[in-house]
């Protein structure tokens, strides 16, 4: 019980603090709205943000799909030959550091002006590939090396190898890449939405944008209500789905 009623008192005293000032101080509105306003427009605009939000974490959760079959795709595929995963790291941290914003314009001619949901999933993968591969790559080396020649000693093929050591001994190093992924996912599925400049996705990002351009931030606050609470839906679930992995495993 400690472990939730210690957040939500603290939420509770935030939220009186900031709607006590905002009155106390007669703060305008488009400036700061009160929490109170806040949860009026949660309410009045449930149905439009409902849909945005859905139509954002969808696009999250097919980036994240791409990102993790691309990325731990690529780390098994590479592990298997040191001069390939000395050649491909370079290239995964290189896409890794370079800006969203900066290859957005490409990825959205690539993908089509008529299809910016593509660019939007492109991006956030591109975003959260880099964790998956890391983490896999990390975790195939990370096999016990006294197995490794208890392998070497029986002959085991290459694949035999892969299969049945370094892939069990990868999946908690894949699992928390995977955890990490989901985060970056939403929030290159966010940027990929300011970027693509097109209300034709109609995701949460639009929704900020349009409320942001009519100075009603209560409305911007309650759009960035759903992001956070749509943000932690998917990093549970990735934590329900770790938490089955390991109890298979133990």
């Amino acid at each position: 019980m400690s472990r939730i009623l210690s957040p939500l008192l603290l939420i509770a005293v935030l939220l009186a603090t900031w709607e006590t000032t905002c009155r106390f101080l007669d703060i305008p509105i488009y400036f700061l709205p009160p929490p109170s306003a806040v949860a009026a427009s949660l309410i009045e605009r449930a149905p439009v943000l409902a849909a945005s939000a859905w139509q954002t974490f969808r696009m999250a959760l097919q980036a994240l799909l791409v990102a993790g079959l691309i990325g731990g795709g690529l780390a098994l595929i590479v592990s298997m030959n040191r001069a390939a995963e000395n050649a491909v790291r370079p290239l995964a941290v290189a896409l890794q550091v370079t800006p969203v914003v900066a290859i957005a314009p490409l990825v959205l001619i690539w993908a089509g002006l008529d299809h910016p949901d593509r660019a939007v999933i492109a991006l956030a993968a591109a975003v959260a590939f880099f964790p998956i591969f890391s983490g896999v790559l990390t975790g195939l080396h990370s096999a016990d090396r006294d197995l490794e020649r208890l392998f070497d000693l029986y002959g085991a093929t290459p694949l035999q190898r892969l299969w049945r050591l370094r892939i069990p001994s990868a999946l908690p190093f894949a699992l928390e890449g995977l955890r990490v992924a989901s985060g970056l996912a939403v929030i290159g599925a966010v940027v990929a939405e300011f970027v693509s400049g097109s209300g034709a996705s109609q995701g949460l990002a639009w929704r900020l944008l349009e409320a942001g351009n009519r100075l009603r931030t209560a409305d911007m606050l309650a759009a960035l209500v759903w992001l956070m609470a749509m943000g932690l839906i998917l990093n549970a679930l990735v934590g329900w789905a770790e938490r089955r992995a390991r109890a298979r495993l133990s």
